[in-house]
């Protein structure tokens, strides 16, 4: 259950941060965002600590999530399982 039809930022970075590791088309497809909400939620987790800018080739980077970022979402998780709009995780 959703409270309105559109995501919350919080559930787009975590949706974000699931990924684990993605270049930036994946995440934009994986994510359903524009290229400029991308470029906009990268900087932001770069500059958080949230995820790490790893180079695979050249000129090609990809995007990890970090053991900060790990931390944040598991937050998120239970914050989403408390108010019931996520389900719980098999264990």
């Amino acid at each position: 259950m959703r409270l309105e039809g559109r995501r919350s930022s919080i559930e787009i970075v975590a949706d974000m941060l699931r990924l684990g590791e993605a270049g930036k088309t994946e995440i934009m497809y994986s994510v359903n965002m524009s290229y400029f909400q991308l470029q906009k939620y990268l900087g932001f987790l770069l500059e958080r600590g949230l995820i790490d800018k790893v180079k695979v080739g050249n000129p090609s980077f990809t995007y990890r999530v970090t053991q900060k970022g790990l931390t944040l979402l598991r937050s998120i998780d239970g914050i989403l399982e408390t108010l019931e709009l996520k389900e719980p995780e098999e264990a």
